[in-house]
């Protein structure tokens, strides 16, 4: 794995916490009723979702799941990496939305409902930084 790869991984995690920090704010604001409660939710999960994130994707990185190489370049593989990422990320929402609003029902709508936005919106995240090449080396290039 090349050091270029991390510089890849970083600005990917931090382009995906942008969208998924204004999902989480809009939808804990939706179902609190309460701005506030969904700003400081939002806030909160930044660094936590940042280094999930950024594990998350170097493990993914490090996988080879199969011998052809089609499975690294297929559809499923990012429709597994959105499920496997949704499951840490929406334990991490739920428990923060609970702390943050007091209400644990809070923290479990909100997970709830996230699964199903997070899911699409990674999914897309995901094939646009499959087309893109930042911060990949051309080896790299040929294998991602």
């Amino acid at each position: 794995m090349k050091d270029n790869s991390r510089k890849r991984h970083t600005v990917k995690a931090i382009t995906w916490r942008i969208v998924g920090t204004i999902d989480t704010m809009f939808l804990t604001w939706l179902i609190s009723g309460d701005p506030m409660i969904g700003f400081k939710v939002g806030i909160s999960e930044v660094l936590t979702k940042l280094i999930l994130y950024y594990f998350h994707e170097r493990v993914w990185f490090s996988l080879n799941l199969s011998k052809d190489g089609r499975f690294l370049e297929s559809h499923k593989r990012h429709l597994a990496k959105s499920i496997s990422w949704r499951f840490f990320g929406s334990l991490d929402t739920m428990f923060l939305a609970w702390l943050i609003s007091g209400n644990p029902l809070i923290g479990f709508k909100v997970a709830s409902f996230e699964v199903v936005t997070k899911i699409i919106l990674y999914y897309l995240h995901e094939r646009v930084w499959y087309k893109s090449r930042f911060g990949l080396s051309r080896a790299e290039k040929i294998n991602i």
